[in-house]
Order: structure tokens, then C-alpha cells, then sequence
């Protein structure tokens, strides 16, 4: 059994967590990379890098990114991969209008391709993808198992996915910095330049309530993936979470 997931929505109001979600993205979409860097004090690049590594004996010719945002895991996995193609997808019009315009600049819009969808009804075949990856993407989903039934669905038999995800540090002190930084300094920052306090409020709140390693592995295994692995990052900052259908 799996602790039910409480629900937390940036902006409390009646739309639902999806419609909330897509708001606020559309919102600071602009300053999205420029924050990441500076909150993270540029960490968020290598933990993208060591997310992309776990698939390198895994040679996935075809990869589908969820909530790709401004497609930087999408491009880190062409760099070090190599593969055919890699197709990233966003819920935000505004995420996917900046990652179009990195691509251009990147010359990479003819081996990487975004489109805008929801990642709790994917619009992809059955297994068309030999790898399915999420960068601080399904802590957003409105229904969590959902999302994660959809990117089992996509995935070809014997392919893997690797989830990307903040996480709450247990060992002291660490764990009381973390929650003074993301609960008190980073709203503030956030507010400073993205004009909007309640986008970092809620990325703290849906830390709290995402489930923790032991039992997001429970829910991988119950939705049928295998071969289940976890490995925190920067003292438990960030999980890597990854998995076989």
C-alpha cells in the first residue's frame, strides 16, 4: 500500500491542478532556465547530465521526454546519446516556444522535436518509444499514476524510463538548510525576477508532498515497470529514479 498523494496547486483557485500548472509555467517561462541556473547555483546541469548517463548502455534509438519544459534534458539526451530522435513534450505553450528557439539556435530542430501535450493522456502509439525520460516533470502531473500508466504505455518492451526529481534530504543539517532555502530565501528570489511569488511557493509545497524514494518505487512496480532503481543526489537534493517495462 502506497500513502495517498495530497494535492497542492500553485494559485488556490477552482481550476484544477492541471490548468493551474500550465498557468504558471506560461508565466515564467521566460525566466525559467535563468532561475534554474541561479537557485541551483547551476547544479540542476549535472544532475540532467548523470540522468541521461544511466541510458548510455541502453543505446535508445527513440526517446520521448515528458514535460520537457525548455527542452534541456531533450537536448542533453541528443548530445550524449545520439539517437535517431528524441520528441520532447510540454503542457506549456510558452516552455515550448523558448525550446523551439534554443533548438534553432542549437541547429538541432531536425533530431529533436517539440510539441505541446498532456502528459497524463499522451497522444503516442503503444511501445514507440525505447526510452521515456521526465526532468522535475511528474511531481506536476494532476493525477501522478496516471502520467506514469501513459509514459509505461508508450515505452517498448525492455525500455526504460529515468525520472528526474526533486526529493527531501533526511541527514541533519542538511535537510533544515533545504527547507529554509526552498521554503523562505527561493520565493523570494523567484518573486524578485519572475513577478511571481506563488510558482516557487508551490515548487517547495510539491516537494513536500511528493512521495519518497521507497514509495514511488511502490508505485512503479504497481503500475508493472521492473528492474526499479533510485540514487539521491547532492545529499538526497534530487533523485534519479529509473526503470524497465
Amino acid at each position: 500500500m502506497t500513502d495517498p498523494i495530497k494535492e497542492v496547486t500553485p494559485y488556490n483557485d477552482e481550476e484544477n491542478k492541471k490548468g493551474q500548472v500550465t498557468k504558471m509555467f506560461n508565466k515564467i517561462a521566460p525566466y525559467y532556465d535563468y532561475l534554474n541556473r541561479l537557485l541551483s547555483l547551476g547544479i540542476d546541469v549535472i544532475w540532467r547530465k548523470k540522468a541521461i548517463k544511466t541510458l548510455v548502455p541502453y543505446q535508445p534509438q527513440y526517446i520521448l521526454d515528458i514535460a520537457t519544459g525548455t527542452a534541456d534534458l531533450a537536448i542533453e539526451a541528443y548530445k550524449s546519446l545520439k539517437p535517431k530522435h528524441v520528441t520532447g513534450m510540454d503542457i506549456s505553450s510558452e516552455m515550448i516556444r523558448i525550446g523551439d528557439n534554443k533548438l534553432l539556435k542549437k541547429k538541432l530542430q531536425d533530431v529533436i522535436t517539440l510539441e505541446i501535450g498532456d502528459s497524463e493522456n499522451l497522444k503516442y502509439e503503444d511501445g514507440q518509444f525505447d526510452a521515456v525520460t521526465a526532468a522535475f516533470g511528474v511531481r506536476n502531473f494532476g493525477n501522478l499514476e496516471k502520467g506514469l500508466i501513459e509514459m509505461h504505455r508508450v515505452l517498448k518492451q525492455g525500455g526504460r524510463i529515468v525520472i528526474l526529481e526533486f526529493s527531501k534530504p533526511k541527514v541533519f543539517p542538511l535537510k533544515q538548510l533545504f527547507n529554509l532555502y526552498f521554503k523562505n530565501i527561493l520565493p523570494v528570489i523567484g518573486k524578485i525576477k519572475s513577478k511571481d511569488p506563488k510558482a516557487y511557493q508551490y515548487l517547495y509545497e510539491s516537494v513536500q508532498v511528493f512521495p519518497d524514494y521507497e514509495n514511488f518505487i511502490k508505485i512503479l512496480k504497481k503500475i508493472g515497470f521492473h528492474s526499479t532503481d533510485f540514487k539521491p543526489l547532492s545529499f538526497g537534493i534530487c533523485t534519479i529514479y529509473t526503470a524497465s517495462k
